[in-house]
């Protein structure tokens, strides 16, 4: 939570179109609620978020993963610059590059992700598609800390998405999107406003505070 008459400060990652970073900046930048997104970074530079960033005015920079010896450089390369920036907390919106204990170590419990499906089932890239391929009929999106693990930390949120018969992964894709666009932006509103906490019994519980 930011101090009083300071904004609570989003540093972004994307690696693509950045359809969520552009739900965050109509729902939350500069809003009533206290939160600027201050960077925007891209292991891309041809992401199309990029584009989005500074069409709204806001800092970005690009580090692609072959500048750098291994990923550790990278990521410590990436934490310099939010650091820079005064992030207070990261957010992965369609970042495809899993993140290492080098950035994770520098922003404890301040890295969250999301992810089209209802975690712990289906993590990993494809999660859409391998709901379908299995036959589930409830699909979703929730929204992560990040921890070492691949989709593994502890859950802020998740929503359910029904699977419809005729459904294809398009047409999922875009309900699920949907639900995305509103689910982030909730997300983040509530741990700038000091509502997420963790269980002490249970370091994987996630307490939400005012939320069913």
């Amino acid at each position: 939570m930011a101090a009083a008459g300071k904004s609570f400060r989003l540093g972004v990652l994307v690696s693509g179109s950045g359809s969520n970073l552009q739900s965050i900046i109509d729902k939350l930048h500069r809003g009533d609620a206290g939160i600027e997104v201050v960077l925007v970074i891209s292991d891309n530079p041809g992401a199309y978020g990029l584009r989005r960033a500074e069409n709204a005015g806001i800092p970005t920079a690009v580090f692609p993963l072959g500048d750098f010896p291994d990923r550790p450089a990278h990521d410590r390369a990436m934490a310099d610059e939010l650091e820079r920036h005064g992030v207070d907390l990261v957010v992965l919106a369609g970042y495809m590059l899993i993140v290492t204990p080098a950035l994770l170590d520098r922003f404890p419990q301040r890295v969250i992700n999301l992810h089209p499906a209802l975690l712990p089932s289906f993590p990993g890239a494809t999660p859409i598609e391998d709901t379908m391929a299995y036959g589930a009929r409830v699909t979703g999106v929730t929204v992560h800390f990040v921890d070492e693990g691949t989709d593994t930390g502890p859950i802020i949120l998740q929503e359910a998405v029904e699977i419809k018969y005729n459904d294809t992964v398009d047409s999922l894709r875009e309900r699920i999107h949907a639900v995305e666009h509103r689910l982030l932006p909730r997300a983040i509103e509530l741990i700038a406003a000091g509502r997420v906490g963790f269980d002490q019994e249970n370091p994987r519980r996630v307490i939400v505070e005012g939320e069913e």
